[in-house]
């Protein structure tokens, strides 16, 4: 009797240690840690991905049109040298052309990174707008020529005056383009035209404080 009590406690374990065996979930193997090849694929991918970030026909003609207005610029601002009495408005003509020409450099990169067309800013004229409509800001034949003419303190006058102008288009280049639906979504296009705002603000401040300056000490008997 006693042979048989413990032969059934022996089988009710058994039981219950195979139920709750029963219970776990069988161990997962692990999944085999990516070949070299396969990593430095996957690796390509995802820099051919970043490369086709979405971006829009919006963003495409902000490029391409940017790389004209900034090259309007280029060419107002080698008129300088020849022209200006002024140090500091040599100076500040160096920096728009060392400043623009890098953005340029930017934009021709991420064009041509998209097999978009690209305008030759080499062969740019001060009366060529690149085979582009008029950009915001940009000057007329009839501006520019002035300005060509132009010597002495009338040169600084007008070349302040009209960069002002040239600077402000710009800006309002970069808040048609965050305004337009589904624009400026791409990385670099995103951080290109904000940095361009605020820069070009930033020099529109400095160049009416040169301005006012300038017309102040003609004003003086």
């Amino acid at each position: 009797m006693l042979m048989h009590a413990s032969l059934a406690l022996l089988l009710v374990l058994a039981g219950a240690t195979i139920g709750c065996g029963a219970g776990r979930s069988a161990p997962v193997a692990p999944t085999p840690a990516p070949t070299d090849e396969s990593s430095a694929a996957a690796i390509a991918r995802a820099r051919a991905d970043s490369a086709r970030y979405p971006y829009t026909a919006a963003d495409i003609a902000f490029m391409q049109g940017m790389i004209g207005h900034h090259a309007q610029a280029i060419v107002m601002s080698h008129l300088a040298p020849e022209r200006t009495e002024s140090a500091s408005i040599r100076t500040l003509a160096a920096r728009i052309i060392n400043a623009q020409r890098d953005e340029i450099a930017i934009m021709e990169r991420w064009l041509r990174d998209r097999q978009q067309p690209v305008a030759d800013t080499s062969a740019m004229h001060a009366h060529q707008h690149m085979g582009h409509a008029m950009m915001p800001g940009m000057l007329t034949d009839a501006q520019m020529a002035e300005l060509e003419a132009a010597r002495g303190e009338e040169f600084d006058r007008r070349f302040l005056r009209l960069m002002i102008q040239h600077h402000e288009g710009a800006i309002t280049m970069v808040t048609e383009l965050f305004a337009t639906d589904g624009a400026a979504q791409d990385q670099t296009v995103f951080r290109f035209a904000a940095d361009a705002q605020v820069d070009q603000r930033t020099e529109i401040a400095r160049m009416q404080r040169m301005l006012a300056a300038l017309l102040f000490a003609q004003a003086e008997p």
